[in-house]
């Protein structure tokens, strides 16, 4: 059965006298395998676990003696939190190749634990109180630039993707009109990008020569300004820590009495694919206008 066909789908097999005494009931299946009945019968409706036989006059369901260790496997691959879909690529896959799936699919699980786990630790911090520690944060002046920018609103999760599919798209157009970067790649939040929040990002690509707009890539003047920065290296470019870092420009700013003067930004460096965790491979910036000098005049 294709998978996500539902089992009432199957056509209604009367259980053939040759095998009746060979198949077991669902009862039984759950039985031998401590599955529950509701989860046999969305492992049928989902193509992972479908009966062999379905009686076309009562609807019981039987299976095949061979299907007790389908189960129990679905079994444990739902117990490690994978999703149905995943299971049936994982099952498909057969032998070797299966046990390689699993260990891709875990790999990944532990990867988003130690985010949660970054991002359960700065929480700790800004629960207790405590600012952003580890970034230094200093002032440049950045000229006017002309760049190539794309834009979309993402949520944190469809940020990865978005930055490398606009990066592609902006270098495609500079190759297409024969210009050149004058600077690194940065990407522009113009709102909050979280789990929840799809906030809007426009990826920016830097050129001195001419370019013409092209579907969705625009083509505007940066103006110049004074921005403060923070490094960032390779180690720290995960969601818990970029976000750390906004967080200590965002301080430092208000520390010192200056006004935003446009939104947030990092700027990412030809480097981040190849560096080692501690290269430093951006910056996170803040456009700013600095506190005006207060004094006082006598006549």
């Amino acid at each position: 059965m294709p998978f996500g066909q539902d089992v009432q789908d199957a056509p209604l097999v009367p259980d053939p006298p040759a095998v009746r005494g060979e198949l077991i009931a669902i009862g039984e299946l759950a039985a031998r395998t401590r599955l529950s009945l509701k989860a046999l019968r969305l492992y049928g409706s989902r193509g992972l676990l479908p009966p062999a036989v379905v009686d076309p006059r009562t609807g019981a369901r039987r299976y095949g003696p061979e299907q007790v260790e389908r189960a129990r496997r679905i079994g444990l691959l739902r117990a490690t939190g994978m999703p149905l879909a995943r299971i049936a690529a994982v099952l498909d896959a057969g032998g070797a190749e299966s046990v390689r799936a699993l260990h891709a699919y875990w790999r990944e699980q532990e990867a988003e634990h130690a985010v949660r786990r970054d991002a359960v630790g700065y929480a700790r911090e800004v629960l207790a109180g405590a600012g952003p520690a580890g970034y230094a944060v200093a002032e440049r002046e950045v000229p006017e630039q002309k760049v190539l920018f794309t834009s979309r609103h993402v949520t944190a999760a469809d940020l990865p993707g978005f930055l490398a599919e606009a990066s592609r798209s902006l270098f495609a157009r500079l190759r297409e009109a024969g210009a050149g970067l004058s600077g690194p790649l940065f990407a522009v939040h113009h709102g909050l990008v979280s789990e929840d929040s799809d906030g809007l990002v426009e990826v920016c690509a830097p050129t001195p020569d001419a370019v013409e707009p092209s579907g969705r890539i625009g083509v505007r003047i940066e103006p110049p300004h004074r921005e403060a920065y923070t490094a960032v290296t390779k180690g720290q470019g995960d969601y818990p820590s970029m976000a750390a870092a906004h967080d200590a420009v965002g301080a430092w700013l208000t520390a010192h009495g200056h006004a935003r003067g446009a939104s947030n930004r990092e700027v990412y460096y030809p480097n981040w694919a190849t560096a080692e965790p501690g290269d430093h491979v951006a910056d996170v910036a803040v456009p700013f206008r600095p506190r005006q000098a207060s004094g006082c005049c006598s006549s």
